[in-house]
This record gives C-alpha cells, structure tokens and sequence, in this order.
C-alpha cells in the first residue's frame, strides 16, 4: 500500500524561543524539509511577540505548504505565568494554522520523548541524538527547540498510520478503512 506524501508542521511553541520542523512523510520515509527557530528574545513586548509568532508560521505556510500541524501541549510548570505564556504562543500558533484550514494535532512532551526514544523521561540531548541518527541529520548549529520541534513531527508520523481526522465508531469500519492492519 502506497501511502501518500504529506508535508507536516511541527512546532515547539514558546514566546522566547520557537523552534519548528518541517518534514515529509512518504512510504515510512521522513525527510527533513526544514527545522530551526524562531527567536523572540530581543522583543519585549508581549502582544508583538504574538503577532510575530502568528506572521512567521503564516510564512511557513506560504512557504511549505503543509498538510498538519502537530504541536507540543503546555505542560504544567511550577510558575504559572510561564505556563500562560506558552498557552498564548501555542494558540497564537493554532489559529495562524487554522485560518489556512489545516488540520491540527497535539501531543504531550512526554509522549513525543516516547515516540522517538521509547523513553516518556528521555531528556532533550537523547532525544536530539537519536533524531540526528535515525534521520541523518544534524542539530550542530540548531537548538534544542528545534530538535524538539523536529520530534513533535516525527511523533505525528509515527503514531497510527490510519488517518487521525477519523473517527472511528466500530470494528467493521476500522476494519475496511485499515486492511493492512489486519493479521
């Protein structure tokens, strides 16, 4: 079975730092299209930070062309003004998506580190080294955001390789929208 290319965003959102990935997933096969980030240390303002933040992952659009977003969820920290302040940079990050009408995807940190390490407690540095073997590509010049950018998308690619935009209702449907999953 023939799976078709799709193009996949992902994004590690942050209002200091954003790190993003752009890959294609094709046959089991990922490449890597693009991956960096995004930094908003300099700006001091916060409303502008969001509006650059919505500005650049508009331009990846335009750029990429992607097919999903998959994005790392906020996880809870011990100063909650982080945390909102990472909530607004991921929703500022969703609704630039949205208004293109592109699927979007969440996924816990510590169900990226698993995805890609097997580990839910892999620390950044094993995740990055595992992406640079498995995906022969290196994070020298590239931040730890970006890698974990690069991991929200490959977490995306390696979860079911049913579509997630359906739902499912019964083992008759899963069935015939999935024969190769049948042993």
């Amino acid at each position: 079975m023939t799976i078709l290319e799709k193009i996949i965003l992902g994004i590690d959102p942050g209002t200091n730092i954003m790190g993003y990935a752009i890959i294609s997933h094709e046959n089991n096969q990922i490449e890597v299209i693009d991956c960096g980030i995004l930094s908003l240390q300099k700006e001091k303002d916060g409303f502008t930070k969001l509006k650059i933040i919505f500005e650049f992952i508009i331009s990846l659009i335009d750029k990429y062309h992607p097919d999903e977003l998959s994005i790392e969820s906020p996880f809870y920290a011990k100063n909650i003004q982080s945390m909102l302040k990472l909530g607004r940079a991921q929703g500022v990050a969703i609704a630039a998506v949205l208004s293109r009408s592109i699927p979007c995807f969440e996924y816990s940190p510590r169900k990226i580190k698993q995805a890609v390490t097997g580990s839910g407690n892999a620390s950044k540095e094993q995740v990055a080294g595992l992406l640079e073997k498995m995906l022969n590509y290196s994070f020298k010049d590239l931040s730890l955001d970006a890698s974990d950018a690069l991991a929200v998308a490959v977490c995306h690619c390696n979860q079911n390789k049913i579509s997630l935009n359906t739902k499912k209702t019964d083992w008759k449907s899963f069935i015939s929208q999935n024969p190769d999953r049948i042993v």
